[in-house]
């Protein structure tokens, strides 16, 4: 199965994003009657390796991605795993490009919600 099958298998929304160093994203996520907001910015590239910062639902994490490397991208849950559900929806976060010209880093943010559950706005 080649990867771009697979992505449209899994994932209901693809998004891509620049972002400058220090610029955060910001993004609303809903489900039920809750709001929580998931947040991320790079704050270093060097030898090939993007730092970022992320937080959601009171969980701070810094991760190092590379582009030509296994550790392109991190995900998070959105929800609690529940007894019923075994599909716990996500959000894959995938560094893609950086472009020294503008000093900027480019990801595409994949969110995976097999039953139709979370809404993103991108704030």
């Amino acid at each position: 199965m080649c990867f771009s099958t697979m992505l449209e298998a899994d994932f209901i929304d693809v998004k891509v994003i620049k972002l400058k160093k220090d610029e955060q994203k910001k993004i609303l996520v809903k489900y039920d009657s809750k709001e929580k907001l998931f947040q991320f910015r790079w704050t270093l590239y060097k030898n090939d390796g993007l730092v970022v910062f992320r937080s959601y639902d009171k969980i701070v994490a810094q991760n190092i991605l590379y582009i030509r490397n296994k550790n392109q991208s991190f995900r998070f849950y959105l929800k609690p795993k529940g007894g019923k559900s075994y599909d716990v929806p996500y959000v894959l976060v995938k560094f893609k490009a950086f472009d020294y010209e503008t000093n900027e880093a480019t990801f595409e943010l994949y969110l995976s919600d097999k039953n139709m559950q979370i809404s993103l706005k991108y704030l």
